[in-house]
């Protein structure tokens, strides 16, 4: 099946968390939403960008309900802030777009002791699923939809070595962090599925999309590839809304470009690297994830 938006109904009696939203995917994401009429929670990093996004959108549309929430996915404590105030102020949370990323940055360690590729793709994201839990519990037919990327492919978890102290190579961070967010949507599916419970995880990937992400690319490389590789935002956005809102979603299910090695094109249901059903290693990496952000939640035991 392939996905069209036009198809999706009217969705203004819903709220959805996006990360990242400022910019690139998130705000082509943001942007779909808003036209459909969901209440949609801008998480970002810097206020500034976020706002003048947030004008952005509703100079196209009026009407859009949009609000900006200060998140900081390589600060913990920015993460737990971020929930607690959502949680105080908002009822329900149909979906929660765990979007927000960086790629191929120099080594940085960040104020928690993690490498800033893992921790704002995916253990910032790791924790605020865990405090938003009990929120998307409360709303029925909630979902949460993991970004991975087609670099999963190329990606290894190293258990003893999750925040690349012993090496650091750009590249295969940022692999190691999409594979991570894969491994997450699907395990925490089956731990939803152990826990009796409704919500959903999902994941989805946008090919090759034309965004600020590539900033630490070479400029030269991006004005060869991109006319031939990379498609919109708006593009590579839609495997993202197809995970939010198709009707043939179910728990578990990963979603990307139907083209040429799933690079730019419609957004379908899609397959994943062997290493991404690895039940085994992503049991440990959840385990790791507790320990380093400090928040142990829907372990087997629970």
């Amino acid at each position: 099946m392939v996905f069209h938006l036009d198809a999706v109904t009217d969705l203004s009696d819903t709220v959805v968390i996006v990360t990242g939203a400022n910019a690139g995917l998130g705000l082509a994401t943001a942007r779909a939403l808003a036209a459909k009429g969901t209440r949609v929670v801008m998480a970002c990093r810097n206020a500034d960008k976020a706002e003048a996004a947030r004008q952005q959108l509703l100079s196209a549309y009026p009407q859009a309900r949009l609000d900006v929430l200060p998140l900081d996915l390589s600060r913990l404590s920015s993460v737990r802030e971020f929930a607690e105030v959502f949680l105080a102020n908002y009822g329900r949370l149909d979906a929660l777009i765990n979007n927000a990323g960086v790629m191929f940055p120099p080594f940085v360690v960040t104020e928690d002791g993690l490498e800033l590729q893992m921790a704002t793709n995916y253990f910032g994201h790791f924790l605020l699923t865990g405090l938003l839990l009990p929120r998307l519990e409360l709303t029925p037919g909630a979902r949460v939809v993991s970004l991975s990327s087609v670099a999963h492919r190329r990606g290894a978890i190293d258990i003893d070595d999750l925040n690349s102290r012993q090496r650091y190579s750009r590249v295969a961070a940022y692999a190691q962090s999409k594979l991570a967010c894969l491994m997450f949507a699907f395990e925490l599916q089956r731990r939803l599925d152990d826990a009796g419970y409704q919500t959903i995880s999902v994941a989805a990937h946008p090919g090759a999309s034309n965004t600020e992400l590539s900033r630490y690319l070479p400029t030269w490389l991006m004005k060869l590839v991109g006319p031939v590789f990379l498609q919109s935002a708006q593009a590579g956005a839609e495997p993202t809304l197809y995970a939010a809102l198709g009707g043939d979603i179910k728990g578990g299910d990963f979603t990307g470009p139907r083209g040429f090695r799933e690079l730019r094109g419609r957004a379908i249901k899609v397959g994943c690297a062997r290493q991404a059903r690895d039940a085994d290693v992503a049991r440990q990496l959840w385990q790791q994830s507790e320990q380093l952000t400090g928040f142990r939640w829907l372990s087997g035991d629970a």
